[in-house]
């Protein structure tokens, strides 16, 4: 993947779409499934918020889009009052609902739901505890996120604020990779992005889960 300096080298380069997960929440080091349920930052999930919206303040973000859940909503708020930028709150950059895994654990999904699972993580098409399918979260995020990089001037970054799955998915419908292999795509870890620019044959994947020395991905998508 690029160094953040080829990110911060705007000119001529292209559009930008940095991909930021939210901080983290009481859930996450539970590793207590969120999917849309409302979870607050902790302290600890601001204080990520705030460095991380420092160095991204840093690369010039022409716009940010965010979840209107409040861990989205609130991380955003944080690189919004360094730049000055209005936040556009969307629910279709919303986390996937996951029906009845909602709320549970890591250990009692595999208890209950551990068939289910299982073929998730081999790449099925699953509808995890009755929500939507991965395809579906796609459908709903990526074209909010086209439509907010449509209005970015020419060399433009615009920041999504959002969630681990979502972000995958959306990364994975915008490289035109297959469903089954989105998977291939490791989590993002609290308040870490991923980078995406505009090339010849369409969006290419420059970095992935930057942002921070390496930490454990706790998460719906880990």
């Amino acid at each position: 993947m690029s160094s953040t300096g080829e990110v911060g080298d705007r000119k001529g380069r292209g559009r930008r779409i940095i991909l930021w997960r939210h901080g983290q929440t009481s859930w996450n080091v539970e590793r207590r499934f969120q999917g849309t349920t409302d979870v607050e930052l902790t302290e600890t999930g601001i204080g990520q918020a705030r460095r991380a919206a420092r160095l991204l303040a840093s690369l010039g973000p022409d716009a940010i889009v965010s979840s209107d859940l409040r861990r989205a909503a609130d991380t955003a708020a944080e690189l919004a009052a360094l730049t000055g930028l209005p936040v556009t709150r969307d629910e279709g950059l919303r986390e996937t609902y996951a029906g009845v895994w909602q709320g549970l654990t890591h250990e009692e999904i595999l208890a209950r739901h551990g068939e289910e699972y299982t073929a998730w993580k081999r790449g099925e098409a699953v509808r995890r505890g009755g929500g939507e399918l991965e395809t579906e979260v796609a459908d709903r995020a990526a074209p909010v996120v086209l439509r907010h990089a449509d209005k970015l001037p020419e060399d433009g970054t615009l920041v999504v604020v959002s969630h681990g799955g979502t972000i995958r998915t959306t990364i994975g419908r915008l490289l035109a990779l297959e469903s089954r292999d989105w998977e291939s795509l490791g989590g993002l870890s609290n308040c870490c992005w991923s980078v995406l620019g505009e090339g010849a044959r369409g969006w290419r994947l420059l970095e992935h889960n930057a942002g921070t020395l390496p930490e454990p991905v706790l998460g719906d998508d880990d």
